[in-house]
């Protein structure tokens, strides 16, 4: 553990030119400056690996499943080199007690400085027994592991909101991390599943400069969850001029109209899914032609049905514009284009005028 980020890749056969221009595009990739790119570059030279304890409770898998496609970080350098990732009962060698004795051992030994990550969330009904990881509770073995944590990441909407697993009725009262763990600095990545580079991208953070990023009044760190996904998605220019895909597969659709007179969530959603996107950077579900079904906002499983038109959003003025903006820009199209004949009519009069004169003053010569 005394191995540093920057020892394993000079290790490795890593230039330090390579080391650098890695970190560099990481804290770009973060939308950090210069010269926090110089501090990185300094904190992975001399800190040791952080140590990160993972565990599962309700879920899919989904989480694990984006983080090991990254590649701004590659997933393999975060886990292999820039952290130390001690106990993950998804993708760890170990299994039964020795895997247990391995999770206790990173407690014990790194007590207050290891990052608990977790991925899923706890069922409080009938004493925890919808989820019993190792023999046990998982409610007990959160509690107990986030008890001498440094900090906790929560990864997913499982674990942050709750998800689909809390959504009503809820038999099994499962619930977000933040209802049973207290006391303790929690960031909160949520999306079903979270993108790749946003998750390598706060290991990655908190790794480098030994604090949480900043955080929004939920618990999601700024750099990745600041911007409606609205805001910056290609088909806004679309949503400006009226262009509205009304039904599935009409020509709007054919054309890449916006999609929220069929339910994108999108000017409700924050996330970065329409800038640092999916699969290396090149597609996100609007561009493949689905609306956002706002998988990162607390509760999107009880909010009806992904197809349905948002409602009650007049803070935004999103309703107003679907309903309006399309006849205002076809009264403005509209006026442009009376505008644009009177003025052609007034030219071809005045051109005409001028030839009548310049053919008098031939004759007249």
């Amino acid at each position: 553990m005394g191995e540093t980020f920057y020892d394993l890749l000079r290790r490795q056969g890593i230039t330090r030119r390579s080391f650098l221009k890695y970190c560099s595009l990481t804290a770009a990739s973060l939308g950090l400056s210069p010269a926090q790119a110089q501090q990185m570059a300094a904190a992975l030279q001399s800190k040791p690996r952080l140590p990160v304890v993972w565990l599962h409770g309700l879920e899919c898998t989904c989480c694990t499943e984006s983080f090991i496609r990254s590649a701004h970080p590659l997933a393999k350098d975060v886990v292999l080199s820039m952290i130390s990732l001690d106990y993950d009962d998804t993708i760890m060698a170990a299994a039964g007690h020795q895997a247990e004795a391995a999770l206790e051992d990173t407690i014990t030994r790194y007590k207050g400085n290891y990052i608990l990550a977790v991925e899923g969330n706890p069922p409080l009904a009938n004493d925890g027994m919808f989820c019993m990881p190792g023999g046990r509770p998982f409610v007990e073995k959160v509690r107990h592991v986030a008890k001498d944590a440094k900090a906790v990441i929560a990864w997913g909407s499982c674990a942050s909101w709750g998800c689909v697993q809390a959504a009503k009725p809820n038999p099994t009262h499962a619930v977000p991390i933040d209802k049973v763990i207290v006391g303790k600095p929690i960031i909160k990545v949520p999306g079903c599943p979270p993108i790749a580079e946003v998750m390598s991208g706060v290991v990655t953070y908190v790794a480098a400069f030994d604090r949480i990023p900043d955080l929004d009044r939920q618990g999601r760190p700024k750099m990745f969850y600041s911007q409606r996904i609205h805001d910056k998605c290609y088909r806004r220019p679309h949503f400006d001029a009226g262009q509205f895909v009304e039904a599935w597969d009409d020509e709007g659709a054919r054309k890449g109209y916006c999609l929220y007179k069929v339910g994108c969530k999108g000017p409700t959603t924050y996330n970065a899914c329409s800038t640092t996107r999916w699969n290396e950077g090149v597609s996100f579900p609007i561009g493949s032609g689905h609306g956002c079904i706002g998988c990162s906002e607390d509760g999107f499983w009880d909010k009806g049905s992904f197809y349905d038109r948002l409602t009650n959003i007049k803070e935004f003025g999103v309703e107003a514009n679907a309903d309006k903006v399309g006849v205002v820009a076809a009264g403005v199209v509209g006026a442009a284009i009376v505008a644009h004949a009177a003025v052609s009519a007034i030219q071809r009069a005045a051109a005409g005028r001028s030839h009548q004169s310049r053919s008098s003053i031939k004759v007249e010569d």
